[in-house]
């Protein structure tokens, strides 16, 4: 069975720092491409991030591009996605997920960013 543990959702204030993580099980994660990506009160799903299996090549959408860093560590199954200098629009649900063109989808952490 394919799951997700999801942490460091929380309120944060516009220009604050946020690192979320993601360790999943129930397949080989060292062999997986990950992807992080949210959605926003009344809008669909939007791609944050992604990154290779050996985190030879990270994407990013252009609205993160500068201010979020996706990473992994495979020996301990865990990739992260560390995010600076936040703002209001950065608001929403974030979700790890599998691939990316994700396949499998964690059940998300809460980001709010607001004064």
């Amino acid at each position: 069975e394919v799951q997700f543990v999801e942490s460091g959702g929380g309120l944060v204030q516009p220009g604050g720092s946020l690192r979320l993580a993601c360790s999943p099980s129930g397949f080989s994660f060292g062999s997986a491409d990950m992807s992080w990506v949210r959605q926003a009160p009344g809008k669909g799903p939007e791609f944050v991030a992604n990154i290779k299996a050996n985190s030879g090549f990270r994407g990013y959408s252009d609205s993160v591009k500068g201010r979020f860093t996706i990473s992994r560590v495979n020996a301990k199954n865990t990739v992260w996605l560390q995010m600076n200098n936040l703002r209001p629009e950065d608001t929403g649900v974030y979700y790890c997920a599998r691939g990316t063109v994700p396949d499998y989808i964690g059940q998300g952490t809460q980001v709010t960013v607001a004064s």
